[in-house]
């Protein structure tokens, strides 16, 4: 079996890291920044090294294409992505993207030929940091989103999609949404604890789990905090605070697999003295299962609206953003597999628990994944980690997947 060469991976991974990168050792690279042009230079220059060619669709994802003997043919692509949360890692997205690059420099050492094509993609805004949705830029490209929207999108200071790219020229000719990929497998880290935990250094990843993001808005009545007694209060923080916990006990009645999380809170024309009247907040729900999915919102509908009702507030609640269950091609999840178990690296079948690029792709082309573990399972963190004998071992995974598919023949002889 073909193997990369990990030292060479982990320098890349490390020069990258400096753009953006933070005094404790994170990375703030949020999309179409100019800290996110500088990454997408890098990475173009190793890429021309490389002997590739790149182009730019109209929402701004960028790729890199390997030539192929068949060039009518529709490529093999691998990636992810290069920008970061505020105070993000050096790993998240950034390692499917080199990963990537160093299959091509792997195969370019080992002379290799293929039949196809192999495109590397960095897609647009995957971290929905600066731009919500997340995954902007590859819902857009597998037509899930149509690209007026994705152009349209603003960021807290009224900044649009369309507007960050003109301004760091990234303004691409490409169509979106794009051509179908032959298949598309991305190398990412796990960014939870299950591989860790198990000493496996390898996820065979099956799908993506669903997801809901709900926005939440609490209205009560402001008044004075000295002078109005319990009893006559109209509390929007107190009910929100009830349903807070609400949500948090609702994730043990659909155990293992629900997950709740509220991330953001938010109270307007808040005063120390002043009874909160009008409070916001953001619900995330996460399950395996379609069905199960449905039935956490209706509860959290039903169980906010009682918590309201007995408390003499009024509740909102709007979805922002639904992004169902999704299972991978059988066909590129066996490349996987078989790959990781010829190269005999202990591994186990996950299901994704965050959403990622190839969610979206896999609507789009046949789609795989594979993790690799994060230190303490830890992600969207400045102390964000992983090993390089992992970041190695996942490369290697993913070289020999992109091989099984792309159609190639190996050299007699290979490079030590």
């Amino acid at each position: 079996m073909l193997k990369v060469n990990g030292d060479r991976l982990w320098s890349t991974l490390m020069e990258m890291a400096r753009i953006g990168g933070t005094p404790i050792g994170g990375v703030r690279r949020l999309a179409l920044t100019e800290e996110d042009a500088a990454g997408r230079m890098l990475f173009s220059k190793w890429c021309l090294e490389a002997g590739m060619t790149l182009s730019v669709d109209r929402v701004g994802n960028l790729f890199a294409r390997r030539a192929g003997r068949s060039a009518n043919a529709s490529p093999v692509a691998s990636g992810s992505h290069l920008d970061t949360q505020p105070e993000g890692g050096r790993f998240d997205g950034v390692y499917g993207v080199l990963a990537a690059l160093e299959v091509v420099r792997t195969m370019n050492d080992a002379g290799i030929e293929t039949d196809k094509p192999f495109e590397i993609v960095v897609w647009t805004n995957e971290e929905g940091a600066r731009f919500t949705p997340a995954m902007l830029g590859s819902a857009a490209y597998a037509g899930v989103m149509p690209l007026e929207q994705a152009l349209a999108a603003q960021d807290a200071s009224g900044v649009s999609v369309a507007q960050a790219l003109s301004a760091i020229g990234y303004c691409g000719e490409r169509e979106v949404p794009g051509a179908v990929f032959d298949a598309y497998f991305e190398a990412h880290i796990e960014q939870g604890p299950i591989l860790e935990e198990s000493g496996v250094p390898i996820g065979v990843v099956t799908g993506g789990q669903a997801i809901r993001w709900l926005d939440v808005r609490v209205k009560g009545q402001a008044a004075h905090a000295g002078t109005t007694p319990m009893r006559f209060r109209r509390d929007a923080m107190f009910a929100a605070s009830e349903m807070a916990l609400a949500l948090e006990a609702l994730a043990t009645e659909f155990a293992p697999n629900g997950l709740v999380t509220i991330g953001e809170i938010g109270v307007r024309n808040a005063s120390r003295n002043t009874i909160a009247a009008d409070l916001t907040f953001t619900v995330d729900l996460r399950h395996h299962e379609d069905a199960h999915i449905e039935a956490m919102e209706a509860a959290v509908r039903d169980r906010f609206q009682a918590i309201a009702g007995r408390r003499g507030v009024a509740v909102e609640i709007a979805q922002h953003w639904v992004s169902p269950a999704m299972p991978f091609d059988a066909v590129c999840v066996a490349a996987v597999q078989d790959a990781v178990t010829a190269l005999d690296y202990p591994n186990q079948r996950i299901v994704s628990g965050a959403g990622h690029d190839a969610i979206h792709v896999a609507k789009h082309c046949p789609t795989a994944m594979i993790f690799i573990p994060c230190v303490d399972g830890l992600s969207h963190n400045e102390a964000e980690d992983a090993l390089p004998e992992d970041c190695t071992r996942g490369a290697d995974v993913l070289l020999n997947a992109v091989l099984a598919r792309i159609g190639c023949s190996l050299p007699d002889t290979l490079p030590a």
